[in-house]
């Protein structure tokens, strides 16, 4: 996520910068581990007793992620034992991916977008919203078979009766597949 800028500024977004502290402390051989907190990436040392912002290297206390969450999300998402989980390299390189994915799309390229949206699916563990994402992009890319693929995965790993609906609805203004023999 353009890390020359981000070394060159100082400056960037919480992933990158926490990118760039989990890499400089693997050098050095400080313990130091990412949290794929909702909304902002943050480090741990192991057995600490509070978070690090990678923007600004402030100690984060639970009631600071509790304020942090709710600035992000609103009053009524509480913080929960898994926002403070140690993100594994594969959920770090799939949040990156995703990233990615949208400042694509903000730019307009839809195929780069693509590249990412394949990339968080491959790494595994992927959501009805991944498949939502890369489907949109299929969508907007005149790809109608890979569009009803990907909404057809997200029918089937969502658990919300709306989406279902919304899904379901989609799915029947798309054309049928069809066989080539």
């Amino acid at each position: 996520a353009l890390l020359d800028k981000v070394l060159q500024r100082k400056r960037g977004q919480p992933l990158a910068m926490g990118l760039i502290a989990l890499e400089m402390a693997r050098r050095l051989d400080i313990p130091l581990v990412g949290v794929n907190f909702p909304g902002h990436f943050l480090l741990r040392v192991p057995g600490a007793d509070h978070l690090l912002d990678p923007c600004g290297g402030r100690r984060l206390y639970p009631n600071d992620c509790r304020e942090l969450l709710a600035r992000q999300y609103g009053a009524q998402l509480k913080l929960q034992a898994d926002h403070l989980l140690t993100a594994e390299p594969r959920a770090i390189l799939q949040r990156l991916s995703r990233n990615l994915r949208q400042l694509y799309l903000a730019n307009d390229e839809p195929l780069a977008a693509l590249v990412d949206a394949e990339r968080v699916l491959e790494l595994g563990n992927a959501s009805a919203s991944d498949y939502l994402a890369r489907a949109s992009l299929y969508q907007r890319l005149d790809c109608p078979s890979a569009e009803r693929f990907d909404l057809e995965h997200a029918l089937l790993l969502s658990d919300d009766p709306i989406q279902r609906l919304r899904l379901t609805e989609r799915l029947g203004h798309l054309p049928p597949n069809s066989v080539m023999h």
